[in-house]
C-alpha cells in the first residue's frame, strides 16, 4: 500500500472522510506501539495505550497545527501516554551508575567488536540495548533506528534539544560499557 502524504490525509479526515484515518493508523501503528512498548515494557499495556493514542489523536486532529510533522505530534502523544501509564504503576528502575561509565575505553570496545563476526556484534548490541533503562532505549531507537532528528526527539519527549544531545551522549557511553561487559563474559 502506498501511503499518501500525512497532511493530505489529515485534510481528507477533517473534511469528513473519517475512513481516511485508517491509513494514518496503518502507517504509524508499528512505531507508536514500539515507542510505548519500550516505555511500559508490557505488550498488553502497550496495545491498550496504542489504541488510546490513536483515539486521542483522532479526537484532537482538529488542533494539529501542522507546524511539525504529523508523526512527531503523534509520537509525542504516544510517549506522554506511556510515561503517564508508568507513573501510575510506579515502576522503579535501577540505572547504570554514572561512575561505571567513565571507567572504560571506547577503543577497547571497538577492537573487541572488530574481532567478532557481524551476527555476534548484532547479538551483543541487542543484549546491551535490552539492559538499558526503557527511556534510554527509546531515545537510542528514535535516533538511530527510526532516524528521527534531535529536534523531533525533543518535541516527542519534551526534553530540550541540548538535553537530548547530552542524554544520547551518555546513553552511548552506557551502551559501550554494557557491550564491553557482555564481551568480557563471552
Amino acid at each position: 500500500m502506498k501511503f499518501q502524504d500525512d497532511n493530505e490525509t489529515i485534510g481528507r479526515v477533517l473534511s469528513g472522510d473519517v475512513a481516511a484515518y485508517a491509513s494514518l493508523v496503518t502507517k504509524h501503528k508499528s512505531l507508536v506501539f514500539s515507542i510505548i512498548l519500550k516505555v511500559v515494557n508490557n505488550r498488553e499495556d502497550a496495545e491498550e495505550i496504542s489504541q488510546d493514542v490513536f483515539l486521542k489523536a483522532y479526537q484532537s486532529l482538529g488542533t494539529f497545527e501542522r507546524k511539525s510533522k504529523f508523526s512527531t505530534w503523534l509520537y509525542r502523544i504516544a510517549y506522554n501516554a506511556a510515561i503517564s501509564k508508568t507513573r501510575k504503576k510506579k515502576v522503579e528502575m535501577v540505572p547504570i551508575e554514572e561512575s561505571v561509565i567513565t571507567n572504560y575505553s571506547t577503543d577497547e570496545v571497538g577492537r573487541n567488536m572488530n574481532e567478532m563476526d557481524e551476527n555476534d556484534r548484532q547479538r551483543v548490541l541487542e543484549k546491551a540495548l535490552l539492559r538499558l533503562p526503557e527511556e534510554d532505549n527509546l531515545l537510542i531507537t528514535l535516533f538511530y533506528k527510526n532516524e528521527n532528528s534531535i529536534d523531533d526527539i525533543s518535541e516527542i519527549t519534551g526534553l530540550s534539544v541540548s538535553n537530548v544531545k547530552v542524554r544520547l551522549h551518555r546513553i552511548r557511553k552506557k551502551l559501550y560499557e554494557e557491550m564491553n561487559e557482555l564481551m568480557k563474559r563471552n
